[in-house]
């Protein structure tokens, strides 16, 4: 199955990465594309930082379910309010520091569904949050589809 790599470079603009965020994760769940739409963040600047984010949020889904079991609650509701503080203002220095944002989507779609891949192609970078960024196509096919794939793997 062969996949097309979209990659939008928003500058320093965070708000409009996020948007364009809500934006496929709306698309995933309204035309039930599951794994055939996947995307990721590159940050220059941050990248160690979101990566220890990420790794509180997950012990925080340990933490919410051993709260649905009825072990910890007050002690879980404390910490992870506590964390998503530390996150907002290590998010606030990310934009002062003017770290560069780069949203890439992987469009995974098996053979018979050319159509589909075509239309997907030609319409997410006509959608209102990608246009203000410079984007690239990457296909299958292309010398630098190896380079992207592999940094798309290693973003996740």
């Amino acid at each position: 199955m062969p996949s097309s790599y979209l990659i939008f470079d928003f500058g320093e603009d965070e708000q409009n990465a996020q948007q364009a965020r809500h934006k496929v994760e709306g698309w995933k769940q309204g035309f039930r594309l599951g794994d055939k739409l996947a995307f990721k963040f590159e940050r220059e600047q941050g990248d160690p930082d979101e990566d220890e984010d990420e790794d509180e949020d997950g012990k925080d889904l340990a933490a919410a379910s051993k709260e649905q079991a009825g072990e910890g609650k007050p002690s879980g509701k404390k910490k992870s309010a506590a964390k998503r503080q530390k996150s907002k203002q290590s998010g606030g220095q990310e934009e002062n520091a003017g770290g560069k944002v780069r949203v890439i989507v992987r469009l995974n779609f098996s053979d018979h569904e050319k159509l589909s891949l075509q239309r997907w192609l030609d319409r997410i970078p006509t959608e209102e949050p990608f246009k203000s960024a410079d984007s690239k196509i990457v296909r299958h096919n292309d010398p630098d589809f190896a380079t992207i794939d592999q940094l798309f793997e290693t973003l996740g």
